[in-house]
Parts: C-alpha cells; sequence; structure tokens
C-alpha cells in the first residue's frame, strides 16, 4: 500500500520511508502519525518523536484501538484491558499508574 503525506516534516508530513503494506487504521494528532497493522501486531510512528512520532519500544500486538491526544498516543488492547501510552507526558503520554 500506499499513502500521500504533506506539510511539515517535523510533524508528519514526510512519510515516504513509512511501508503502508498491511495497514488496517491510520491515527495522527497534532504532530505525530501512527499506522496500525493488527494483522502483524505491528504499528510505525512518525514525526515529532516527543509527542508520539516515536514508538519503537511499544508492543502493539493484540491492540484493538489508537486513542490520540494533542501529543500523545494511547494503544488500547480491548481483550486484556490494558493500555500503553507514548508521547508527551503532560498530554496523555504517560499512563502507568492507570489500572
Amino acid at each position: 500500500g500506499q499513502a500521500v503525506c504533506w506539510g511539515s516534516s517535523l510533524h508528519g508530513g514526510d512519510c515516504s520511508g513509512i511501508d503502508f503494506h498491511s495497514v488496517s487504521e491510520i491515527y495522527s494528532n497534532y504532530h505525530a502519525f501512527v499506522v496500525l497493522k493488527k494483522d502483524l501486531g505491528q504499528a510505525v510512528c512518525w514525526g515529532w518523536s516527543e509527542l508520539g512520532g516515536e514508538c519503537s519500544g511499544i508492543d502493539f500486538r493484540d491492540v484493538t484501538e489508537i486513542y490520540s491526544s494533542g501529543g500523545a498516543f494511547a494503544a488500547w488492547n480491548k481483550d486484556l484491558g490494558q493500555v500503553v501510552c507514548w508521547g508527551r507526558s503532560d498530554w496523555g503520554g504517560e499512563c502507568s499508574g492507570i489500572d
């Protein structure tokens, strides 16, 4: 698959290096994007790394939905009732204390 992105590269406007094969959903916030590959249990993030554009340490296996705020994302596993967050902590990127 392919996609076209535009705008400031700092905020995700350059997606030329992103593999869109097997993408099931695309999510965004003000500063970054996430493509979820549900069948593969993977995701790719790009844009401003501090505000959600960096997610290399996140386990996306069995993630059923991703939500966003202005500068963070939350990946939810509905079946297990678990959520993992990344991005700027004061915009919701820190949720380890939530049960």
